[in-house]
């Protein structure tokens, strides 16, 4: 007998199958437009991880390390040394916290504001080239799907 009480049943075959082939899609679509956008992009590509710390920075402006390397689940030295390389690249600007002097405040640069947008700009053209090659009826397919998408992204990121 189990005696955990209310502890979720296992996903059923046909969720696994789905899930699998669902994250499969979703990941080769980010592959294939990276991979696309990197070869049309002019400048030096960034790391992932340095994307991904820009990125965040750029959503929550006076982001303060600790709090970067929680949402990134990255070790705060790891954010340190993160944060070092897009300074010296003039990407991100550091600012002692009015609060305590002691904490660190994360800003984008103007810089980096326009390279975060080109980059979004050229993903998107890229994305809209390869959907107007698709029939109508599949890109209205995939547009009313979006809102399931956006749920299924908010759901895996409650999941541990």
């Amino acid at each position: 007998m189990n005696d955990i009480v209310g502890a979720p049943s296992p996903p059923a075959a046909e969720t696994l199958a789905l899930a699998a082939e669902l994250l499969a899609a979703i990941s080769a679509i980010r592959r294939i437009t990276r991979r696309a956008a990197r070869l049309a992009w002019q400048d030096e590509p960034l790391p992932a991880a340095q994307s991904e710390l820009l990125r965040l920075a750029a959503a929550r402006p006076g982001l303060s390390v600790a709090d970067a390397a929680h949402e990134l689940r990255l070790a705060p030295n790891t954010v340190s040394t993160l944060v070092g390389r897009l300074t010296a690249a003039g990407l991100l600007e550091r600012a002692r916290a009015a609060s305590d002097g002691r904490s660190v405040r994360l800003s984008v640069t103007g810089k980096a504001t326009q390279r975060i947008a080109g980059w979004r700009d050229l993903r998107a053209e890229l994305g809209a080239q390869a959907l107007d090659q698709l029939p109508a009826r599949d890109r209205e397919t995939l547009a009313a799907a979006l809102p399931a998408l956006q749920r299924f992204a908010a759901q895996l990121e409650e999941t541990p």
